[in-house]
């Protein structure tokens, strides 16, 4: 059965200009780095895609290692767009990365431009699209000089096989350099990846800053702590769950799931829900409090898990005595 879009999406989402580009991105984006790959059900991944796009989520995120195995994220998105989503090409935002190993031998990792050019022309093959609205480095190459990547990323803007370029991972320094190399090369970086969640705040130690003094916007990965951050675990480890299902893909693992993290989850959950939310909205809610992100990038099981994150741009203002008393549970 094809798929026929809401005619009500763009009533259900709000957009953030990214940065000082002319691109605006949906406060809430479909990161696929889990459940895409070839162990996954495709008629749900079909159905979390449609519920994404009929409720206003225009930004599909991928990279070329998302799985698994790798690479197969970007295959099953390439299934879904054909059959589903061609006609809605120019709505839509899909990202792509490279910046981790993906085949054997001397040119299948980090960031020379053999390697980033080779791998986006995998990844457009993958996905059965002409060009990647976005395209990013994945991590920084401790060996690989900065301007040979940027360079690569430039080149590939003026090939027209990406729209805008942006970085991942980078820390404070390194990302403060890379903008000054793509900003003299004529393609500016309109975008950084981070991983921030309200148990990981690494960004706050500069990186924040940055962004905002270059007007680079910021989407950011596993906000929900890769379900910690959610009730999901709140009684306990579910079977189908990422951390109860073991799987080495860069998911959460049992061991993570400490009586402590348990615990300061439960007591964020008490603020959540005296705010009529749930903890995940709340944990959302809680980044986009902050102007300068762009976007939060969503992981999602089911088709329910986004209408009800996408719940979250309804109230992300935080009271002082909100914020002081997360703050306090999340120092113990």
């Amino acid at each position: 059965m094809s798929y026929t879009a809401s005619k009500h999406r763009y009533e259900r989402m709000a957009y953030r200009r990214c940065g000082n580009s002319g691109l605006k991105l949906p406060m809430i984006s479909l990161g696929l780095w889990h459940n895409f790959g070839e162990i996954d059900d495709y008629e749900n991944c079909r159905k979390i895609m449609h519920t994404a796009f009929s409720h206003g989520i225009t930004h599909f995120d991928l990279a070329n290692n998302y799985g698994p195995p790798p690479g197969a994220a970007e295959i099953t998105f390439g299934k879904i767009f054909k059959k589903d989503f061609k006609p809605y090409r120019d709505e839509l935002i899909i990202s792509s990365k490279a910046g981790y190993k993906m085949w054997d031998g001397p040119y299948g990792d980090w960031g020379s431009k053999k390697y980033l050019v080779a791998s986006l022309d995998q990844s457009l093959q993958r996905t059965g699209l002409d060009y990647m609205d976005i395209f990013y480095h994945h991590r920084p190459d401790p060996e690989t000089p900065l301007e040979e990547t940027m360079a690569a990323l430039d080149l590939i803007v003026r090939q027209g096989k990406a729209l805008y370029v942006g970085i991942s991972n980078y820390k404070p320094d390194e990302a403060t350099k890379a903008f000054d190399v793509l900003k003299r090369m004529g393609t500016p970086c309109i975008i950084h990846q981070a991983r921030y969640s309200m148990f990981d705040r690494w960004v706050e130690d500069g990186l924040m800053d940055v962004l905002g003094k270059e007007k680079v916007g910021c989407i950011t990965f596993s906000s929900l702590a890769q379900g910690m951050l959610t009730d999901k675990y709140l009684k306990g480890i579910p079977k189908d769950s990422r951390a109860g299902r073991h799987l080495e893909n860069g998911a959460i693992t049992e061991s993570q799931l400490t009586d402590k993290v348990i615990a300061k989850a439960k007591k964020l959950n008490d603020i959540a829900s005296d705010r009529d939310q749930s903890l995940a909205q709340m944990a959302i809610a809680w980044i986009l409090k902050n102007e300068r992100i762009t976007s939060v990038i969503l992981g999602a099981s089911k088709p329910k898990q986004v209408t009800d994150a996408i719940g979250a741009i309804k109230n992300f203002n935080f009271s002082k005595e909100e914020l002081e008393r997360i703050d306090g549970i999340l120092k113990g």
